[in-house]
């Protein structure tokens, strides 16, 4: 995978805080830590999609007949099925 080098600026308190991130060592330096904030914004973005889309989805089928503890109930089973509960 190429990387590509990008210039950012940050104020002294920002730069501070990563620098005692990097001294404390949980992080080999400032850009591993910026990274990770990419990443994890990346996976919660994804995560949020996710979440719209199940909402639309169930938004465009329509109202249910079953009760909503009859729902729950199926998803539990399903959950344990899956190994996920």
């Amino acid at each position: 995978m190429a990387t590509i080098r990008k210039s950012i600026t940050f104020t002294d308190t920002l730069s501070n805080w990563m620098q005692s991130l990097v001294a404390s060592g949980e992080y080999a330096n400032e850009s591993e830590y910026v990274r990770e904030l990419v990443r994890k914004d990346r996976e919660k973005n994804a995560k949020l999609q996710a979440l719209r889309e199940a909402i639309d989805e169930g938004l465009k089928s329509g109202v249910s007949s079953r009760s909503v503890a009859d729902i729950l109930k199926s998803k539990e089973a399903q959950l344990r099925r899956d190994g996920r509960l």
